[in-house]
């Protein structure tokens, strides 16, 4: 575990990175895209975690990432944040490079996943708290008020982390990753262990918060409705490379399917070809 002053020498660090990066720069009135990546390679070792991808997300999209276990989803989204250092290619996010010009932009984007814990002794007020004051978030204290009003915290806001249902956590997850309003939004499973009306309420704030704030979404999920529902595009990998790029509709009639679901199953199992073979014979009768 951190020691108090490990923490207050990372939240220093971090509050001085997010007042750097509060503001636009130059450098991104020149630039459309949110995230721009090309040739992007990972290896670890004799493994291809990321082999050679390249893709291009405009701001106020919401695009899907999906690929089974090993495709390179958690290590691309890894790259973009600026944690994990490429083999080779380039990744810029909001007009800056990453690595190397992080600072510029950590406050401007956030991440959110369930399988990510937050400190299990404090509050759902206190982390908040310090995850707002991380990002130098303005009046945070009505930031968090209009968090816990908007996704339904209230009841559980001075309740200790570790003492919170799967469900619950989830939402806190959700409210960590928005406190500072950010231009770009990562997510991983944001809709984990929800019941469904509250996965489709929170599906609906996304929307909501996307359109409200022209911020552009990459969100990695196993639930293939889901991305059906929300996302504009969507980007399939397997085995570090990506197998298709396009809208859900023009993937789902490319391999002759209903659903988003079934393309994912043909992916994960080879059987694309049998799949386009399949939609050429329909095209060709």
């Amino acid at each position: 575990m951190h020691s108090t002053a490990q923490w207050r020498k990372n939240a220093s660090s971090m509050t001085e990175n997010a007042k750097a990066s509060s503001r636009p720069t130059v450098a991104d009135s020149t630039l459309s895209a949110a995230i721009e990546v090309d040739r992007l390679v990972k290896v670890y070792k004799q493994t291809r975690a990321v082999d050679g991808i390249s893709f291009s997300l405009p701001r106020g999209s919401i695009t899907g990432l999906l690929g089974g276990n090993g495709a390179g989803k958690t290590t691309t989204i890894a790259m973009i944040m600026g944690l994990v250092l490429p083999t080779s290619g380039r990744v810029r996010v909001l007009g800056h490079r990453m690595p190397e010009e992080s600072a510029e932009v950590l406050g401007r984007m956030n991440f959110e996943s369930p399988y990510v814990d937050m400190p299990m002794r404090l509050t759902v007020r206190q982390n908040l708290t310090i995850f707002g004051k991380l990002y130098a978030v303005k009046h945070l204290p009505d930031r968090i008020a209009k968090l816990a009003a908007e996704l339904d915290l209230n009841d559980f806001i001075d309740r200790a982390n570790g003492k919170l249902s799967a469900g619950q956590k989830t939402r806190v997850a959700l409210a960590k990753a928005l406190i500072n309003e950010p231009e770009l939004l990562l997510l991983d499973e944001p809709t984990a262990s929800l019941d469904p009306d509250t996965a489709d309420w929170v599906r609906a704030h996304l929307e909501r918060y996307r359109k409200d704030n022209n911020a552009t979404i990459l969100l990695a999920s196993h639930n293939m409705l889901e991305v059906e529902r929300l996302c504009d595009r969507v980007i399939i990998m397997k085995r570090g490379r990506v197998e298709d790029d396009d809208t859900p509709d023009a993937i789902m009639a490319r391999y002759n399917r209903t659903t988003l679901e079934e393309v994912f199953l043909d992916v994960a199992r080879g059987r694309v070809n049998d799949a386009k073979e399949g939609q050429d014979e329909q095209l060709s009768s």
